[in-house]
């Protein structure tokens, strides 16, 4: 075995972390008799070799010895062969296929894959299960001979007594009507069409004819498509499949953020990464892949997702409630019925599923307005139920729904979650949640100020895993507004500048900002840092100063230093401040009529808003000139852009035509492609219509 191993020169190429001398090593090592040693070499491979699916050189020269570990019926965990060797290949097509092009190693490695149909052939037909679910995939994507991969996925289904094999036959028919179509479209339609109307196959399998024939001819679309899937799922409801007949053994479990001493923000992050890896049922990839076909048709994913979340089964209903997240984020539309679905499985009798539905209403908070009423009734029955020790529950996922409802309804601005949030800020448990909503409760701000002051008060800023802390407390105190909290601010940001901590002082100035001239006492500081040598740091001192003096006298020298600089965020955020000052920063409009013509679009739209405010009509048509391609060539930059529209009254009529059309996009957009800024976009450029069509 491996012959010619050491006679390809490894020394030379590369893998993610630099030479690939040591994949000689990994390949003998997948063979070992030590099950650890076997699962470091496993891991290390995917981490250097295919790292994050990346094919290198190495990667492609590794594959015949892959292939003669898989086809070795002595070599252990195969399976997890197979898998890497179907991933590598699958990854190479991808980029061959793909917008962005191909290497001569993505090509070389597609190719050796395909040169090994018989193997791949002979793996999806061995007797271990998972040796079969591994290499089904490749059958669609790697078989040149249309008539042989159709002809064995045919005939293997039959033989397949799991649900997981069958599901994963249908899709590699579907992957090969894909790839060949004059060959393998025809008889893969029919068979799917034979396949959903056959009674006395699983309903698990024929729903994924149903899909995999959508996923071939998405136009061929219609309502009786979505009446058949909804039918079949509710057949599912009596086909249950145990866990232990589709679920893979969970992997040993690698070492948590929070052994390496990350903030409390970082740990949740992971723990929501993990979470949204987990499936719950065979057919939760399945759905994946149909609603993914889909897309834009809303209403019928929706009724969709409506028969998704009546399921019984718990598991089906998270991952039901994830999709519907998921829909809710990246698609614009009507989502009430669909909020308010997912708002009747707050009270679940599984508090995991009750988790994920509050998860995904504080996700969508700025539409989960029908989901008010239900998000305060979660909160008094848990609160009156387990008292206000609910908020740190030892049941975790007790303790995620809670805080994850309390945390929607305060972005509702409900008062009703004061109770909750007080709790936390006073026990100091998951603190940092009930301060990231703490801002969104002016009305409580005598009740709150006085705590984001001692919470700031006890963080120890030399430390770094509180730095996050510090910036979530700086950004609430902020939003309330509440003069008790300059002293503390200024506290801060003095503390923050000798040890460096930029960010901290950044987030410190902008709180100060806030505050406009009644941070007067801050002004020594202040001053301090408009010629600091942080990046960051000056601009945001700068903005500062300017909204605590109000002279434009003292900051436009400044502000023209920070303009005729070459790092595009310190121009950007001195034409922010220009734009605020308006008519009297006259002296700016010759750099910033320069600056139209930068190369970055984030340069060109804050300085062409700044140059609307301080110059008025005469710059209108170059204003406008200037937001519509910056909006045209990067639409992240369309909330900047309506923004300065809305300011500009009648002289925004040429770009109706832009907001008319920024309407007919189906997909969210805007800054982050966000839900929040995207529902702002909408509604701003609806407004914006209106009003400049009654001019």
């Amino acid at each position: 075995m491996f012959s010619g191993l050491h006679d390809i020169g490894w020394s030379s190429m590369e893998h993610a972390y630099g030479s690939a001398e040591e994949v000689p090593a990994l390949l003998l090592a997948l063979r070992s008799s030590d099950a650890g040693e076997r699962r470091e070499a496993l891991g290390r491979f995917y981490s250097a070799v295919h790292h994050q699916g990346d094919v290198y050189p190495c990667t492609t020269a590794s594959l015949p010895f892959l292939f003669e570990l898989a086809d070795d019926v002595t070599t252990p965990d195969r399976s997890d062969i197979v898998e890497l060797l179907v991933s590598i290949g699958s990854q190479a097509l991808d980029r061959c296929d793909g917008q962005y092009g191909a290497n001569e190693q993505h090509v070389e490695a597609v190719a050796a894959t395909r040169s090994r149909a018989e193997t791949l052939i002979r793996l999806a037909c061995d007797p271990d299960v998972r040796v079969r679910r591994a290499a089904i995939p490749g059958l669609g994507s790697f078989i040149d001979d249309a008539d042989r991969a159709s002809a064995v996925l045919r005939g293997r289904l039959p033989a397949e007594p799991s649900i997981v094999e069958q599901l994963l036959i249908v899709e590699a028919m579907a992957t090969l009507a894909l790839r060949l179509p004059e060959r393998a479209e025809t008889q893969a339609m029919a068979w799917f069409t034979e396949l959903a109307a056959d009674s006395t196959t699983a309903p698990q399998t024929r729903l994924a004819a149903v899909v995999q024939r959508a996923r071939c001819a998405p136009e061929r679309i219609d309502d009786g498509t979505i009446a058949t899937a909804i039918n079949l799922l509710r057949e599912l409801e009596d086909a249950a499949v145990p866990a232990e007949a589709w679920c893979d053994p969970p992997r040993p479990a690698g070492p948590t953020a929070s052994e390496d001493g990350a903030p409390p923000q970082v740990v949740a992050a992971f723990e929501d990464l993990e979470r949204h890896r987990q499936i719950h049922s065979p057919i939760t990839d399945l759905l994946h892949t149909f609603h993914w076909t889909l897309a834009a048709r809303v209403p019928q994913r929706t009724a969709l997702l409506a028969e998704q979340l009546r399921s019984r089964d718990p598991g089906s209903c998270l991952d039901a409630i994830r999709m519907s997240a998921e829909l809710m984020k990246s698609w614009r539309g009507d989502h009430a019925r669909l909020i308010i679905l997912v708002a009747e499985h707050l009270n679940a009798p599984h508090n995991q599923v009750a988790a994920e539905a509050a998860a995904t209403l504080n996700s969508c908070h700025a539409i989960a307005e029908p989901a008010r009423e239900a998000l305060a009734a979660q909160v008094s029955v848990q609160y009156a139920t387990y008292g206000p020790e609910v908020w740190f529950a030892p049941q975790r996922h007790l303790r995620r729904s809670h805080q994850e409802a309390v945390q929607a309804l305060a972005r509702l601005g409900d008062l009703r979650v004061v109770p909750s949030i007080l709790t936390a800020l006073d026990s100091g448990d998951d603190a940092w949640r009930a301060v990231q909503v703490a801002g969104t409760l002016p009305q409580a701000a005598d009740q709150l100020v006085p705590r984001l002051c001692g919470h700031l008060r006890s963080l120890d800023l030399t430390q770094g895993l509180w730095e996050m802390s510090a910036r979530s407390d700086l950004s609430a105190l902020a939003a309330l507004a509440d003069d008790s909290a300059i002293d503390v601010i200024t506290e801060t940001l003095s503390t923050a500048v000798p040890h460096e901590l930029w960010s901290t002082a950044c987030s410190a100035l902008e709180a100060l900002k806030a505050f406009g001239p009644s941070a007067a006492p801050a002004l020594q500081a202040i001053r301090s840092l408009i010629t600091a040598s942080d990046a960051h740091v000056r601009p945001a001192a700068v903005a500062a100063l300017w909204a605590v003096v109000g002279d434009p006298d003292e900051v436009m020298q400044p502000l023209l230093n920070l303009l005729d600089d070459s790092i595009p965020f310190r121009i950007s955020a001195a034409a922010d401040v220009l734009a605020e000052i308006g008519p009297p920063a006259q002296d700016a409009l010759p750099l910033l009529r320069d600056l139209l013509t930068h190369s970055y679009e984030w340069v060109r739209v804050p300085c062409a808003t700044a140059l609307w405010e301080i110059g008025g009509d005469a710059e209108a048509p170059a204003v406008l000139d200037t937001l519509l391609q910056a909006w045209e060539q990067n639409p992240a930059t369309a909330n900047h852009a309506v923004a300065c529209l809305d300011r500009m009254g009648p002289a925004a009529r040429p770009a109706l035509p832009q907001l008319r059309s920024e309407l007919l996009h189906a997909r969210r957009r805007g800054r982050f492609d966000s839900i929040d800024n995207d529902e702002e976009l909408q509604a701003i450029s609806r407004t914006l219509i209106e009003r400049l069509t009654g001019y």
